[in-house]
C-alpha cells in the first residue's frame, strides 16, 4: 500500500520539480480558478489529518492545515510532499488494521465513524488521484505536460 501511495505523491513532487511559481500559484483557470498550488496542499493536507490524529486514533479530515507558502511555493510544495513520504514510510505495516475515528463534514455537518488506518491511507491516495485529474485539467489549459501518461488516472480507469 505505501509503495503504491508513494508513487503516486512522487508524481507530483515530479511535476513540481518542472514548473515555476507562478506557474504552481495561478489561479486563472475556468471555472474554479484553483490553482495546481491549491489543489497539492489540499491533497497534503488530508495525509497530514491522518498523520496528526493517528496517535490518538481520532482523525479529523476538516482540521487542515492550510498552509499558503505550500500552495504558492514549489519549494515549500516539494517539503510538504518530502514531509508526508517520510511520514508513510515510518508507519508499521501492522497498524493498518487499527480502528481509528474518522471526522469529516459531509455537508451537513461533522459526521464520525469508524475506519482502519488502512482504509484511512487508501481513501487520501483516491483523494489524491482526484485531485490530479484536476491539476491535469489547469496544466493542460497553462500549456504545461503532464509530469507522466498516469498522472491523475485512476489504476482501474479504462483508457481508449
Amino acid at each position: 500500500m505505501i509503495e503504491a501511495i508513494e508513487k503516486n505523491l512522487q508524481r507530483g513532487v515530479k511535476l513540481l520539480n518542472t514548473i515555476s511559481d507562478e506557474q504552481y500559484s495561478n489561479c486563472s483557470v475556468p471555472p474554479y480558478y484553483s490553482s495546481i498550488g491549491n489543489n497539492m496542499r489540499h491533497i497534503l493536507d488530508v495525509f497530514s489529518c491522518i498523520f496528526k490524529g493517528l496517535e490518538k486514533g481520532d482523525i479529523d479530515f476538516s482540521d487542515r492545515e492550510r498552509n499558503e507558502l505550500a500552495q504558492v511555493k514549489t519549494e515549500s510544495g516539494i517539503a510538504y510532499f518530502q514531509d508526508i513520504i517520510y511520514r508513510l514510510n515510518n508507519l508499521n505495516d501492522t497498524d493498518f488494521d487499527k480502528i481509528v475515528k474518522v471526522t469529516d463534514d459531509l455537508g451537513t455537518g461533522s459526521l464520525t465513524t469508524n475506519y482502519t488506518l488502512g482504509s484511512a491511507l487508501v481513501q487520501a491516495h483516491s483523494h489524491a488521484i482526484h485531485h490530479y485529474a484536476s491539476i491535469g485539467f489547469i496544466i493542460n489549459h497553462l500549456g504545461i505536460e503532464l509530469p507522466d501518461a498516469d498522472f491523475g488516472y485512476n489504476p482501474t480507469t479504462p483508457r481508449k
